[in-house]
């Protein structure tokens, strides 16, 4: 094997739409650059009209670098969250930027993952419009045949979207409702937040640290809380 093929880099795609939701790509993201994974980033237009609202950052392509740095160092209540990220293993591409790497089958990447997907991207894909990188580099992920995560993060569903997500669960992606659990013990929104991100990356196959895992033992998360007492009553 060349030297040039053993250096290859073969990110995780990672597309953030318009859907609300922003903290869960952002633990997505924690989580990929933790596990040290390279990301491919693509925003869409909506996305950052939700990230502003969520977060009150303005998502600029020529400031890509510092609106992420920001953005990661904030947990899902807005406070500095102590991750500290590295983004040097981060590549962004222009959501309108269709000859970017990821719109082509040729660009090696290991695969897709949409946190959130809005319904209007989720429809976007099913019927392969490609309009614009996102969609198209997701399209490619079905075609190559390449590990494609959907989060939608959307409620109630109609039917519309119910048939779209049967397409791409036919298709091959894994669609993966923004579904928070409670047997974890989460008691943050954080918690809440990292126990579906790390759903996403166990889909993804992505090792990583984010919740509690279920041992087959009912009240397990809260016997391993030191502050919780057993038989306690409250008023």
């Amino acid at each position: 094997m060349s030297r040039e093929g053993e250096k290859q880099r073969r990110p995780w795609v990672v597309g953030v739409s318009g859907a609300s939701g922003t903290p869960y790509a952002a633990a997505v993201l924690r989580g990929l650059l933790d596990a040290g994974e390279a990301v491919d980033l693509v925003v869409s237009r909506a996305s950052r009209l939700t990230l502003l609202d969520e977060t009150g950052i303005s998502f600029r392509d020529a400031h890509w670098r510092t609106d992420l740095r920001d953005w990661l160092a904030r947990g899902a209540d807005g406070k500095p969250d102590t991750f500290d990220p590295d983004i040097g293993a981060v590549r962004y591409w222009a959501a309108g930027d269709l000859a970017a790497g990821p719109s082509s089958g040729s660009y090696p990447a290991r695969g897709m993952l949409i946190v959130p997907a809005s319904t209007a991207s989720v429809a976007g894909v099913a019927l392969g419009l490609s309009k614009d990188l996102l969609q198209r580099a997701a399209d490619v992920t079905l075609k190559e045949r390449r590990p494609l995560v959907v989060a939608l993060r959307e409620t109630p569903l109609g039917g519309q979207t119910l048939r779209h997500l049967v397409t791409l669960d036919g298709a091959g992606a894994v669609v993966l409702p923004a579904s928070p659990a409670f047997y974890a013990g989460a008691t943050h929104i954080q918690d809440l937040v990292d126990f579906v991100a790390g759903r996403v990356l166990d889909a993804a196959g992505v090792p990583h640290g984010l919740y509690r895992r279920w041992r087959g033992e009912l009240g397990g998360a809260r016997r391993e809380d030191p502050g919780h007492t057993e038989g306690t009553e409250h008023s």
